[in-house]
């Protein structure tokens, strides 16, 4: 449908016949080496996803044999840069895609927040483009 142009998600959309996403295999390829995935959720805002999910990175990265990965998915409020003191920086771009910003040499911090040019500057995505990431 026009109306569908430009969507991200237009190939996997219930309007149009069902296709498996692609980038699963991609995703899942990439994360087969990540021996432990930590999902840090709630339903409700404002209870301290992201201090726990902070405080618990920095226990974990205590541990100097251990790689910690943090991946900042609150589109609307990231607030990781910020508490793990790496605002500012900028995440690069390589023929393997994105790299994370390093806190220290084993916690890594992965967040939309890096890619505004300014922290203050909101996140204007609606409908598919946010229902797409």
């Amino acid at each position: 449908a026009a109306s569908c142009e430009g969507c991200p998600n237009q190939a996997l959309c219930a309007t149009g016949p069902k296709v498996p996403d692609p980038a699963i295999a991609i995703i899942t390829e990439r994360l087969e080496n990540v021996k432990h995935k930590l999902l840090i959720l709630s339903g409700k805002g404002g209870v301290g996803k992201s201090t726990f999910t902070t405080n618990l990175a920095f226990a974990l990265s205590l541990d100097e044999n251990i790689q910690v990965g943090v991946m900042d998915v609150d589109v609307c409020g990231p607030s990781l840069p910020k508490m793990t003191g790496v605002e500012g920086e900028q995440i690069h771009q390589s023929s393997a895609g994105w790299s994370p910003v390093y806190v220290s040499d084993n916690l890594a911090v992965m967040s939309i927040g890096f890619m505004l040019g300014n922290p203050d500057d909101a996140v204007i995505w609606r409908g598919p483009k946010k229902n797409g990431t």
